[in-house]
């Protein structure tokens, strides 16, 4: 169970707490369930284990180009009636997995607290980039997106195919199931976010983030799209982010943005921006259980803001060493990681 978030968490307090190198820049972390560890993935082909207390760190090695998107899996248990009748729900005594997923294509499955892990099983996911990875609140499915344009959803753990979902018309940045277990929300470069009823394996409905995307015919180029996305644990908002006021595709010149939406509705709530001026795409965002919004960007430096979720402007802003590339909440409620170019994830606390 994630222990609940202390009543001492004061984002204008945040701080540097550690950090953890690796030689080669980073794409994306996560922390692991269990709060122990936290994992990033490189462009040199690694994904990096450092255990948080001591800093030991693991190499994961056997991808064989740059990994962003890494997801943990540990499945559940059914529901079962104790002695006077409450329901439990029993812990599966398989392993927490990691998937990790690359630019070629490939989604590794990894035992996440071996000493010397190796890849339990690989599969052939998708044709081209597989962008993002999301494990249901049950731990029985994983769901994958690539540059194909298709979303996929595979067993866990043995990484069976049980759907694939047609109907985005380009690269399909980003995927998250909802928490109610019945819908999967996937999001591409043009800003469609799609709403899939996983029972019908159809689209339910469409929400608007295409403020996220341009066409820049001087260089004939796509740019922007969802580049994170996240829920919060009640499911009833969710956070796109990317980059938008795009001016020149070939040097990504344009301004973070965050859209945030009411789920119910489908409806924009709030556009979140930086206060101060930032050139750059905001490359990660989480949604605090306490109801703050954290976003981290990349572009001209890194940044790292927090935003409440009726005002579109920052109350508070830490700048950052240097661009940042993704941006994960431990379980404790308390910490952030932060993937950084220079190679390093670096740990803040949100503590006073």
């Amino acid at each position: 169970m994630t222990p609940a978030p202390t009543p001492h968490i004061d984002p204008a307090k945040t701080h540097l707490l550690k950090e953890y190198k690796h030689d080669s820049p980073l794409l994306g972390c996560r922390f692991d369930p269990s709060g122990q560890f936290v994992f990033a993935g490189a462009q040199d082909n690694n994904v990096i284990r450092w255990h948080l207390d001591s800093g030991k760190k693991t190499l994961l090695t056997g991808h064989k180009s740059w990994v962003r998107a890494l997801a943990f899996a540990q499945r559940r248990g059914e529901e079962k009636k104790g002695k006077e009748g409450e329901k439990r729900t029993s812990q599966s005594s398989s392993p927490c997995l990691l998937f990790s997923a690359d630019y070629a294509g490939r989604i590794l499955a990894w035992p996440s607290s071996a000493e010397g892990p190796k890849p339990a099983h690989t599969l052939e996911a998708h044709h081209g980039w597989v962008r993002a990875l999301a494990v249901s609140p049950n731990g029985s499915r994983l769901a994958s997106c690539g540059n194909d344009h298709l979303v996929k959803l595979w067993s866990v753990p043995d990484g069976g195919l049980i759907h694939e979902l047609a109907g985005h018309a380009c690269h399909v940045y980003n995927v998250v199931f909802h928490p109610d277990g019945k819908h999967l929300i996937s999001a591409d470069l043009q800003g469609i976010v799609k709403v899939w009823d996983l029972a019908k394996g159809a689209i339910e409905r469409e929400l608007d983030a295409k403020i996220l995307y341009k066409y820049d015919p001087s260089f004939r180029a796509d740019i922007g799209g969802v580049r994170s996305m996240a829920l919060s644990a009640d499911g009833t908002l969710l956070a796109c982010a990317g980059i938008t006021n795009v001016s020149n595709a070939f040097a990504g010149v344009g301004n973070p943005l965050i859209v945030l939406f009411d789920y119910q509705s489908g409806k924009q709530k709030q556009l979140l921006r930086p206060k101060t001026p930032f050139q750059g795409t905001a490359w990660g965002v989480v949604l605090h259980p306490t109801g703050f919004i954290a976003g981290v960007g990349g572009g001209n430096g890194g940044m790292l803001w927090f935003w409440k979720a009726d005002n579109a402007q920052d109350f508070f802003s830490l700048k950052l060493p240097t661009n940042a590339r993704d941006l994960d909440l431990h379980p404790n409620g308390r910490h952030l990681a932060i993937a950084f170019f220079d190679g390093a994830v670096r740990i803040y606390s949100l503590e006073k």
